[in-house]
């Protein structure tokens, strides 16, 4: 399919990175945040016998590969990216049979399957890192993270002004084997959060030990997590507002990662893949994507745009202009586990500026507000699916579901939320578990009466899948004809015409329209505002 307002230039030629047409270029992804999934075992939490389960669903839909967000064990610090053992499943998600047995059942259903990568920090409770702070200063078990001598009297102070992402300072100080205040280490995000440091190349080995560990077992590629940030400026210079100084331009060593993780992934068949997540400019993520690097990259440009046409547009434009010089196919992404969902964020004019800073939201109980998010939300469905490259859906995303803005403080557990000291909610509204059937929360999510560990709200009751399934209106209906039709002109090279109207008065349909598909009906021939259709033209 081909969008149409905003216009966009033709695809580029594809560089011969792997087959000719590698089903990677224009798959379409599913995320699963397996926390908030399925529940299988009971317990208000989501499991990966939990996904196995739902996989008639995943196949319905039409999808290509799923995305797993991790599962591997963890103190769930944050989210489950605070990684203990990347080569294992936590107890709370299972069994590495029940991964196994995961990855059958989607490639049973056609459905291949990916994987979070986590190479920049672990848990403070793997053993490396248990091993680093008995080990003492000067040790080779410290030389795998960042451990720094202070600053001032005594090295009291830290290395360097650096700021965490999640708020706070990015470094903790050790205590010493001896109990003498100690060395101090560096964390990007929370302090469970210790770097690698990956000018050692021990971890390197290390990663590509864990890359061949889970590409053994069938995974079909990775989504390479916070993949723009391994690099530091070990010189740790003051910067004037505290951010990191991460390095990440064409000369940067972390390329060199990449290209080596890359030769992993080619050594196996199957067409293996791997998405950088990276929110620098489309010019940098563009590095990332040459041919010996990585074959996708998230497209953070596009998810943040606001609902405004020129917004939009320029989006586009950019990301494929960049992606162009590299022959990379570019990718197209609203929603994911980071950022609010896109019903909520479009119900406003508000540019999503970063992925941990508060957005602007709806005035509370303002359901006009919400509607209109609702209807843009539609519209961008069709223009997500409809864009030359790979789209990725995020769980719930087909069904309309609202971000989730009024949880009880009690139940947060972002640790933005934490360490801004409330002034941040956080993440943990697009993270609300699954509705899937029934009157009342859970919905199907656990078994009646389970506490799950975030609260489903009781308005989700009419955004079930279970209700949505039969209502040829419904978000999800939308979806399942989007991926249909989008497979119908990827499979058979028929011409379809996606028409988005983003803001705009109601405009004439195209000339000799044959409509396919629409977010909501058309009046006299006219599309009107906030709404999108497919189409068929004839001569």
């Amino acid at each position: 399919m081909r969008s149409r307002a905003p216009s966009v230039p033709p695809t580029p030629p594809a560089v011969a990175t792997s087959t000719p047409r590698a089903w990677w270029r224009e798959a379409v992804f599913y995320q699963v945040y397996p926390r908030s999934f399925a529940d299988a075992d009971g317990d208000g939490e989501g499991d990966l016998r939990g996904v196995v389960e739902r996989m008639p669903y995943l196949a319905s839909l039409g999808i290509d590969a799923l995305w797993l967000c991790p599962f591997y064990p963890s103190p769930q610090v944050d989210g489950g990216y605070d990684v203990a053992d990347h080569c294992d499943v936590d107890p709370r998600f299972g069994t590495l049979a029940d991964a196994d047995a995961l990855v059958a059942a989607a490639h049973d259903a056609g459905i291949r399957v990916t994987i979070d990568l986590v190479p920049n920090h672990c848990s403070s409770e793997h053993a490396w890192f248990q091993a680093a702070v008995v080990a003492g200063r000067g040790s080779a078990q410290r030389a795998l993270f960042h451990f720094v001598d202070g600053r001032g009297p005594g090295g009291d102070e830290p290395p360097t002004n650096w700021r965490s992402v999640f708020g706070g300072p990015s470094w903790t100080r050790v205590q010493e084997p001896d109990g003498s205040p100690g060395q101090w280490y560096f964390h990007l995000f929370a302090p469970e959060q210790p770097d690698f440091n990956w000018g050692n190349p021990a971890v390197l080995a290390e990663f590509e030990r864990i890359l061949r560990f889970w590409l053994d077992r069938g995974i079909d590629g990775f989504r390479i997590d916070v993949a723009d940030g391994l690099v530091k400026d070990t010189t740790w210079p003051d910067t004037a507002d505290g951010s990191p100084v991460i390095l990440k331009d064409a000369r940067s060593p972390v390329h060199d990662v990449y290209r080596a993780l890359r030769a992993v992934l080619d050594s196996y068949g199957g067409d293996r893949v791997a998405v950088v997540e990276t929110g620098a400019p489309d010019d940098v993520v563009a590095l990332f994507l040459r041919p010996d690097e990585m074959h996708l990259a998230f497209n953070f440009r596009f998810l943040k745009a606001p609902w405004r046409s020129a917004d939009i547009r320029e989006a586009v434009r950019s990301s494929l202009a960049a992606n162009a010089i590299v022959g990379a196919p570019t990718t197209w992404v609203t929603d994911n586990h980071d950022n609010t969902r896109s019903v909520t964020r479009y119900a406003t004019d508000a540019r999503l500026e970063g992925d941990y800073v508060p957005e602007t939201r709806p005035a509370a109980g303002s359901a006009t507000d919400l509607a209109l998010g609702v209807r843009r939300a539609r519209a961008a469905a069709l223009l997500l699916l409809a864009l030359p490259g790979a789209a990725f859906i995020y769980a719930g995303q087909e069904l309309g579901l609202p971000n989730v803005d009024d949880l009880p403080d009690d139940v947060l557990q972002d640790p933005v939320f934490i360490r801004t000291g409330g002034r941040v909610r956080g993440r943990d509204g697009c993270r609300v578990p699954f509705p899937w059937s029934g009157e009342r929360p859970p919905f199907g999510f656990s078994p009646a009466g389970t506490a799950t560990w975030l609260p489903v709200p009781s308005a989700w009751r009419s955004l079930t899948a279970e209700a949505q399934d039969a209502d040829r209106s419904s978000m999800l209906s939308l979806y399942r004809r989007a991926l249909a039709l989008r497979r119908v002109a990827r499979e058979d090279g028929t011409d379809l015409v996606v028409d988005v109207n983003i803001g705009e008065p109601a405009r004439p349909l195209p000339a000799g329209a044959v409509l396919l598909a629409s977010t909501d009906e058309p009046l006299h021939g006219l599309l009107p505002t906030d709404t999108a259709v497919v189409v068929a033209t004839t001569p």
